[in-house]
């Protein structure tokens, strides 16, 4: 249990609150707005699962529970973290026993926010708890979520009703249920129906329906293990053995089935279910990661760079001291690293952007231009073309003593950034101050699980942004497995990846980590389709098989 941040005597109320708020099915995407919002606000947090305690915590932004010093005491960080699947004994808590937790906290006046998989109202447990908090007098309020009764087969393709289908009729298999009743055609969706579902299908075609009728089993809908078996009432005890599917799982029964194969969106996704690295700085996974999750993937960031100060800072001093004294014609930003280590010198000097006021500013490219934007300042070059140094350079004008008063040029960088900008700018007259900025240090190596993923290719993919973080992974996780799809951001990586004997399949046209992205989606694409024209089953590079491949080399050295 972690302790969390309390109220004071003046904020607190006399009484509790609880917000019993619905989760959704498992994609933490599906959670409302109101339901963040109460996250944001609580006290107390009563989880149902594990999955939920790493729900509030990545949602919140909180570190992981720091183990306290012998003679420190922990700080309070978020809302207290309380278990309320299973209690002190290590045992699953009935729904009275979870229900004595909830009005417990809220009987300490806090406000507690009840956190409930799907939705608190549908097949959950939701009206036994918020009878037990108005017994107690404490007040209460619902807050809806998606249920996985309409998430899961929406996520599978599979709508539940249709202008021909209107009629829809949830079961659980649970409890002991007359399948005669269910002998029409209407849409049956059924809940914890995988260990019995060839009884099940055996009593629905003694009842009278066709043994051809389409069944489609979903497990862990919504979230990217997602997998889904397509079959007849006839087959699918047969089939859901062979998938060895395993609940939690949502069952349809019905023609509705049959939509599956045109409308299927979130199984078909270029990128489903693929592991991808991400080797990065933490600051610069995000954003790749976001769009890596967009398109199917699960992405795994693994720091490879720590950005740090440079190890004599009065380089750097004098610089900013000579921006603002107007020793310079231009800056040129080379990246989001060197716009963020000035601003936080202009920060440390008690400056703003206004400094800048007569000075031209040169980037790259857009991103590291987005970054100056959102320091409120324009950037007067962006290469409209390649953007990258030799981009910035083949548009950067030369001296001219009538129209440029002064002929020096502040050039913020990193330590290891390459001569070429520097010497390109002479040859265009200008004097150029090359500036440590900042420092790129290699960071320490993942863990071992990690580093054995690696190597032995679970990672489907790995994407390089740069030279620097393909040395870097080498270097502290060692080389990705030969089966693992590598992508890189530009020729220079390119050549870099090469040169650690690693082979690359796909390069972004552009330097541009969305279009990176983009490029392994469209390799990821043309590779599920070339599957599915071939009649094979669709595979992640992961799931290869060594065998096969050692049986068609032997098979090549006979010949």
């Amino acid at each position: 249990m972690t302790r969390g941040k309390t109220t004071t005597n003046e904020t607190a109320p006399t009484r509790g609150w609880v917000s019993f708020v619905g989760s959704g099915p498992g994609d933490p995407e599906l959670l409302t707005v109101r339901a963040v919002d109460l996250l944001r606000q609580a006290d107390v947090v009563v989880t149902e699962s594990p999955e939920h305690v790493d729900l509030v915590r990545t949602l919140l932004g909180l570190p992981e529970p720091a183990v306290p010093d012998a003679d420190e005491a922990a700080t309070p960080v978020g809302p207290e973290l309380v278990d309320g699947g299973f209690g002190e004994d290590g045992q699953p808590l009935t729904h009275a026993a979870r229900a004595k937790v909830v009005v417990k906290q809220a009987k300490r006046g806090r406000r507690v926010v009840r956190l409930i998989g799907g939705d608190p109202f549908v097949y959950a447990c939701g009206p036994e708890e918020a009878q037990a908090c108005a017994k107690a007098g404490i007040g209460f309020e619902i807050v809806p979520g998606v249920s996985s009764v309409s998430a899961v087969p929406a996520y599978a393709g599979v709508p539940l009703t249709t202008k021909d289908h209107r009629e829809v009729t949830v079961v659980t298999c649970g409890d002991k249920v007359d399948w005669k009743r269910y002998a029409d055609d209407r849409t049956l969706v059924l809940l914890s129906a995988v260990g019995a579902i060839g009884e099940i299908s055996k009593q629905l075609v003694a009842a009278g329906r066709s043994p051809q009728t389409p069944v489609a089993m979903t497990r862990v809908g919504t979230t990217t293990h997602q997998a889904t078996v397509t079959s007849t009432l006839e087959h699918i005890a047969a089939d859901a053995r062979a998938a060895r599917m395993a609940p939690p799982a949502v069952t349809v029964v019905g023609d509705v089935v049959d939509l599956r194969q045109t409308l299927s969106w979130f199984e078909t996704k270029p990128l489903f279910g693929w592991r991808v690295l991400v080797p990065r700085t933490k600051e610069q996974a995000a954003s790749l990661s976001v769009r890596l999750r967009g398109y199917g993937a699960v992405p795994e960031e693994v720091p490879t760079i720590s950005v740090e100060p440079p190890r004599n800072p009065q380089q750097m001093d004098k610089a900013v001291r000579g921006l603002v004294e107007g020793r310079y014609e231009w800056i040129a930003f080379t990246s989001v690293n060197a716009v963020k280590a000035v601003r936080e010198k202009f920060e440390e000097y008690g400056l703003d952007a206004r400094a800048f006021s007569g000075l031209k500013i040169a980037a790259v490219g857009e991103k590291t231009a987005a970054s100056i934007a959102a320091w409120g300042l324009r950037a007067d070059l962006v290469p409209s073309g390649e953007q990258s140094a030799a981009g910035l350079l083949a548009e950067w004008p030369e001296y001219d003593e009538v129209l440029d008063p002064i002929n020096r040029v502040f050039l913020p960088r990193a330590d290891i950034a390459t001569e070429n900008l520097v010497a390109g700018l002479v040859d265009l007259g200008w004097e150029c101050d090359d500036v440590t900025a900042y420092r790129t240090v290699r960071a320490a190596p993942p863990p071992a699980p990690t580093r054995d993923a690696i190597k032995t290719g679970k990672f489907d993919a790995v994407v390089f942004t740069s030279s620097s973080t393909v040395r870097n992974l080498v270097g502290i996780a060692g080389k990705p497995h030969p089966s693992t799809i590598i992508a890189v951001i530009g020729p220079a990586t390119a050549k870099t990846a090469e040169e650690h004997g690693l082979r690359v399949d796909v390069m972004a046209p552009k330097p541009d980590v969305d279009v990176l992205v983009d490029a392994l989606a469209d390799f990821g694409a043309a590779r599920r389709a070339a599957m599915v024209e071939a009649g094979q089953p669709v595979t992640k590079p992961s799931e290869r098989k060594p065998a096969s491949r050692r049986r068609a080399s032997e098979a090549k050295a006979s010949l």
